[in-house]
């Protein structure tokens, strides 16, 4: 069963979104889409001041079985990324709502846009199905 904590929102996608404050988001892969991944080896993000486009490809992970596409949650601007992922992509396997993250987003309305996908039950379910 994979870990879906409560306190995120989520994509079909399988991307986790986390409020940091009003007009940041932080997002990065699930738990569930690093498990079917498998063993991650290389990450691809977006340059700081990239715009981004909800939906549109964002950069890619590429494990030992496959290499996948990340997907923007949301549209906005780079604030920040994560080069401790690209280092060390396995840190996506062991702690991917964490030392896991990928990307900062500035965004005009945070809480509107988590608002907008998915809450931890229906990503469960989505999953789960």
């Amino acid at each position: 069963m994979s870990n879906v904590p409560s306190d995120l929102c989520y994509t079909a996608e399988h991307e986790w979104v986390q409020v940091v404050d009003a007009t940041t988001i932080r997002f990065g892969i699930t738990d569930y889409a690093q498990d079917a991944l498998g063993d991650i080896v290389f990450v691809s993000l977006p340059e700081v001041g990239a715009t981004l486009a909800a939906g549109s490809t964002c950069g890619e992970v590429e494990s030992t079985k496959s290499v996948s596409d990340i997907y923007a949650p949301v549209s906005g601007t780079v604030a920040a990324r994560n080069d401790a992922a690209e280092t060390a992509p396995e840190t996506l396997n062991t702690d991917p709502y964490s030392k896991g993250w990928l990307v900062d987003v500035t965004v005009a309305d945070a809480n509107a846009e988590c608002a907008a996908l998915l809450d931890a039950a229906a990503y469960s379910a989505l999953i789960s199905a």
